[in-house]
């Protein structure tokens, strides 16, 4: 339940921070104030003023508060309109009261959205050829492959044939084992 009257007062303590020299409590209950506010000056230095006198309802925050401008310096009818309209347009109520039950099922429907979005665009890099998964990701996904060469030696009877005439002119090569090397010192890398 909302407590309306501390809310009320909180807002007061607020208003009172923001505009020190222009706030002034009229009366507790119904809670009413005005605010004068005055424009920097302008051609020839004038200025334009207004004060403005709002009226809690009730249950405001939940309901608008009734507002007038008690008076004003340098301002035409049209301003005066302009000034009511603005402040008809900003106390009005935008949207829905957010309670834990509409934001949970805002939250759900927000989550498939965004997981439909990530699938489409998985789905828009596979056709593309961006997301090629390594061998280690493809192992690690699908643990057929692990057995997959074992079954595959099973399959020839463990009797894989070599084609030694791939390795026939390894001779010609001169690769030379270091350790075989009798001048080979690890220590010294520039001996021979």
């Amino acid at each position: 339940m909302t407590d309306y009257s501390e809310e009320q007062r909180n807002e007061l303590e607020a208003l009172e921070s923001i505009y020190p020299d222009s706030f002034t409590v009229l009366s507790e209950k119904p809670t009413t104030f005005t605010i004068t506010v005055t424009s920097e000056a302008g051609e020839n230095d004038e200025t334009v003023q207004t004060t403005l006198k709002f009226t809690y309802r009730e249950k405001y925050p939940d309901e608008t508060p009734l507002y007038e401008i008690v008076s004003q310096e340098n301002l035409d009818d049209n301003d005066v309109t302009d000034i009511i309209k603005l402040l008809e347009q900003q106390q009005r109520f935008h949207g829905t009261p957010v309670t834990i039950e509409n934001f949970l099922n805002w939250k759900a429907k927000f989550d498939a959205e965004l997981l439909e979005i990530k699938r489409k665009k998985m789905k828009e890099e596979e056709q593309a050829g961006k997301n090629k998964l390594s061998g280690k990701q493809l192992f690690e996904m699908d643990h057929n492959l692990d057995t997959s060469d074992i079954q595959f030696l099973e399959e020839a009877g463990n009797s894989v044939e070599v084609d030694e005439s791939l390795f026939q002119e390894m001779d010609d090569l001169e690769l030379e084992d270091e350790e075989d090397d009798p001048d080979y010192n690890p220590v010294n890398l520039d001996s021979d």
